[in-house]
C-alpha cells in the first residue's frame, strides 16, 4: 500500500517540478519580450518547456542493448540532442517517468518598422523576439492550474494515508 501511495506522490511531485519549470520559462519569455540584442547578436528567441514521457525500464534496457558507438551516433542524429535537459524524474524499478526539457521556438522573429530604434537596419526595420505576451499568459495560467491540481493530488494522497493509519 505505501509504495502505491508514495508512487502517487512521486508522480505529482514530478508534475510540480515540470510545471514550475514551465512557469519559469514563461516568466523568462515575458521578461525578454522586448529584448532585441542577446549575446549572440540576435533578438531573444522564445523558449518552450517540453514534457516527454520516459518508459523507465524499457528505455534502460534499450540503452544497454545499444553499443557505445551506436549510442553516440543516436545522440548525434536524434533531434533531442539540441534540447537542454532540465529535469528528469526517475522511478525506481521502471515505470513511467517524465523528462522536462527547454527547447527554442523555431518560429520567425517579428519585424517591426521603427526607424528611431537603435537596432533598426538601414530600412528602419527591427527584428523583435518571437514572444507573444497573450500566448505566454495562457501558458502561465495553464501551468498554474496544473500545478494546483498536482498540489491537490498530493494533499488527497496525504489525507488517504492519514485515514488508513486511523484504521
Amino acid at each position: 500500500m505505501s509504495n502505491g501511495l508514495f508512487g502517487a506522490i512521486r508522480v505529482s511531485a514530478s508534475g510540480l517540478r515540470g510545471q514550475r519549470l514551465k512557469m519559469d520559462v514563461v516568466a523568462r519569455n515575458l521578461a525578454n519580450a522586448e529584448t532585441t540584442q542577446t549575446a549572440e547578436g540576435t533578438p531573444y528567441r522564445r523558449q518552450r518547456a517540453v514534457f516527454e514521457e520516459v518508459l523507465g525500464e524499457k528505455v534502460r534496457s534499450h540503452e544497454t542493448m545499444l553499443g557505445r558507438e551506436e549510442e553516440s551516433q543516436l545522440a548525434r542524429t536524434h533531434p533531442a540532442h539540441m534540447l537542454e535537459t532540465v529535469g528528469r524524474a526517475e522511478i525506481p524499478g521502471g515505470g513511467i517517468a517524465s523528462d522536462v526539457t527547454v527547447a527554442p521556438d523555431a518560429s520567425e522573429f517579428r519585424v517591426v518598422y521603427d526607424p528611431g530604434h537603435p537596432d533598426a537596419d538601414e530600412g528602419g526595420y527591427v527584428l523583435m523576439p518571437n514572444v507573444n505576451p497573450i500566448t505566454e499568459m495562457v501558458d502561465m495560467i495553464t501551468a498554474s492550474r496544473a500545478y494546483e491540481a498536482n498540489v491537490s493530488a498530493i494533499q488527497s494522497s496525504k489525507d488517504m494515508f492519514s485515514d488508513a493509519l486511523k484504521i
